[in-house]
């Protein structure tokens, strides 16, 4: 069964001069090949293996998402090479821009311009705090989304943790699937270079809402989640580099520093 049948051929909306672009059907499709695999390892895998297992709740659902987004990993693999007629590395990393910021009046690489990642950080960071007494009407409105007990991060913060060192390999793991190869690939390298045909100027904000609907994994924060992440899609487009996306979402990662403490027993 071809998955990618439809929302992986090469792109269909071409603007003369520009970079071509692809159609609302390819975009939506594209999305949906990594969100309902969310939806179903949340929803249905999740709830499934919990008592079926020994494993801890938290790291049973942790687990399950990773998978998740190793998975946006080999759809993203699939999309370019259908793209591009192959993965060769000078080809997709154009593709992407997987390059350092380029000034957006001249297109030249300049060094300086990776500072404009402190006020997006700060934008996300604002956005999420303003959002939160949304989440609480959010989760008043629909009680049933209210965040379950294996997906609160401080859960894992326990005694039987303690020396598990499989747990800080999970954590990189993570970190390198949520940062890079997972989410911003997809969404800063595959998608968001080619939205503008349909989205125009706003693209970037179109891109950041399907990123926060993409998080079925923590609807239950889903108000903040879209308010909190306009910084990664607004720093990747405006300097054209899929890395200032990387560098924004990155500064998420200091949760590794807090998953070692846990394994050394170094938390109240």
């Amino acid at each position: 069964m071809d998955i990618t049948r439809g929302i992986s051929s090469r792109p269909q909306v071409t603007n003369p001069g520009q970079t071509p672009q692809y159609s609302l059907r390819k975009i939506l499709g594209i999305w949906a090949s990594v969100t309902l695999p969310m939806a179903l390892l949340t929803f249905v895998a999740t709830p499934f293996l919990i008592p079926r297992t020994s494993l801890h709740s938290g790291l049973v659902f942790w687990t399950l998402m990773v998978l998740g987004m190793v998975w946006q990993f080999v759809v993203s693999l699939v999309v370019l090479h259908r793209e591009l007629g192959g993965l060769h590395w000078p080809t997709v990393k154009a593709r992407v821009r997987l390059n350092g910021p380029l000034d957006p009046r001249s297109g030249q690489p300049r060094k300086v311009l990776w500072w404009w990642a402190m006020p997006a950080i700060g934008a996300n960071i604002l956005g999420g705090y303003l959002a939160i007494t949304l989440d609480a009407a959010w989760v008043r409105w629909l009680p049933a989304l209210a965040e379950p007990a294996h997906a609160q991060i401080q859960g894992l913060a326990t005694p039987a943790l303690q020396g598990q060192w499989w747990v800080l390999g999970l954590a990189l793991v993570s970190s390198v699937f949520n940062y890079v190869l997972g989410e911003e690939l997809l969404f800063r390298g595959v998608l968001l270079p080619r939205m503008t045909g349909v989205f125009g100027r706003a693209d970037w904000v179109a891109n950041t809402v399907l990123f926060g609907l993409y998080h079925v994994h923590k609807i239950w924060f889903l108000p903040s989640m879209i308010a909190s992440s306009f910084g990664y899609a607004w720093a990747a487009k405006r300097y054209r580099s899929m890395w200032m996306g990387v560098v924004v979402h990155g500064i998420e990662s200091y949760f590794v520093v807090l998953v070692l403490a846990v394994i050394l027993g170094w938390y109240p």
